[in-house]
């Protein structure tokens, strides 16, 4: 009887355990199996689609948009010209002042000494008149009024000689424009002796075609500010730094613009396109580069590289709508039919490099 005590409670022992066992595989066998239907059926907030030819273009639902701050708006319109870079420098004038004063004083010996041969040679003639119609007017009266008609006649012609050698000095310093505007004493010259404007000299790169004088141009001011000059005339001269052709502009002094600056010029090089303005919360930098979002379908985000050679007077930068003349071949004009991402663009990039950092861990 002890003997088949024992082999029952063995046994039951034995089934207990068994039946534990089983049981645990069924309870993990099932939950193991509703961890795979929870993960088939979750999906990620941000779904990235690989592009082999750029960035990838991000789908984000539209609650995480909400809590992201995404904005976008149709690019404004606006008109666009290419640009190309040339180096300026603010010039000393005092060169130019004291040509302006040399001009000023032969021009006024010239006039005095023209008044004089006119006054000497009315007294010549009249002298002439009364010696021949014998009106008491001795030979040497004629030859005195001849002596001073000729003498007031050299005196003119070395004050002309003087004048004109003076004019062909500012030609030679200024150019033929900037020379005519000292010996005529125009407003231009009036107004850079007298420190209303400045004078730009900007030199082109090499090979660079010159500018005409109808395009506009800039340059960007210390202050970071991009101030109008208007077009005066080829220089006589160029930077010995760049070697390039050299040309002179002019600015208003108030734009900050001071002798001695090196300055950036832009100038314009084509007729006016379609362009839009990119504002600054819009842009994101990678690498040194310039990059915005555009929504390129529903709920669907890709970024895109912009030129930054026209930066925009209130921020941001402008952009043509086509190719960009210029840039880099990865450099490509904004479609306008897909809306810019004007705020939550930096939430974006996050977004981005965190889920391509989540795929290469997978």
């Amino acid at each position: 009887m002890k003997r088949e005590h024992s082999f029952a409670v063995a046994l039951a022992v034995v089934l207990s355990v068994a039946g534990l066992l089983v049981w645990g595989f069924l309870a993990g066998r099932s939950e193991g199996t509703g961890e795979d239907e929870g993960e088939a059926t979750v999906k990620p907030a941000v779904q990235v689609s690989q592009n082999p030819f750029g960035p990838p273009t991000l789908v984000l639902s539209p609650e995480l948009q909400r809590q992201a701050g995404i904005e976008v708006s149709e690019p404004q319109a606006v008109p666009y010209r290419s640009e190309v870079q040339a180096y300026g420098s603010v010039l000393e004038l005092q060169s130019f002042t004291e040509l302006g004063n040399t001009l000023a004083s032969a021009s006024a010996e010239r006039a005095i000494a023209a008044a004089k041969v006119g006054a000497s040679r009315a007294a010549y003639e009249r002298a002439q008149l009364l010696y021949r119609n014998n009106q008491n007017f001795s030979k040497a009266q004629l030859q005195a009024a001849e002596a001073a008609f000729q003498m007031d006649e050299a005196n003119f012609r070395a004050a002309d000689i003087k004048a004109q050698n003076a004019k062909s000095s500012a030609d030679q310093a200024w150019g033929p424009v900037l020379g005519q505007a000292l010996a005529a004493n125009t407003a231009l010259a009036q107004d850079l002796i007298r420190h209303k404007r400045v004078l730009v000299q900007v030199t082109m790169p090499l090979g660079m075609a010159p500018p005409h004088a109808h395009e506009s141009a800039t340059v960007e001011t210390p202050a970071g500010e991009r101030a109008p000059v208007e077009f005066i005339s080829a220089a006589i001269r160029t930077d010995p730094r760049i070697q390039g052709a050299s040309f002179f502009y002019s600015a208003d002094a108030a734009s900050g613009l001071l002798p001695g600056m090196n300055v950036i010029a832009r100038l314009s090089t084509s007729r006016p396109m379609p362009g839009i303005v990119i504002p600054a919360s819009a842009v994101v930098w990678v690498q040194g580069r310039a990059w915005v979002y555009l929504r390129t379908g529903e709920n669907a985000f890709t970024r895109h590289e912009i030129s930054t050679a026209q930066p925009n007077s209130s921020g941001g930068y402008l952009e043509s709508g086509a190719a960009n003349t210029g840039a880099s071949a990865a450099v490509q004009g904004l479609p306008k039919n897909e809306p810019l991402v004007i705020s939550g663009a930096q939430a974006l990039l996050s977004q981005e490099f965190s889920a391509l950092i989540d795929v290469e861990n997978d």
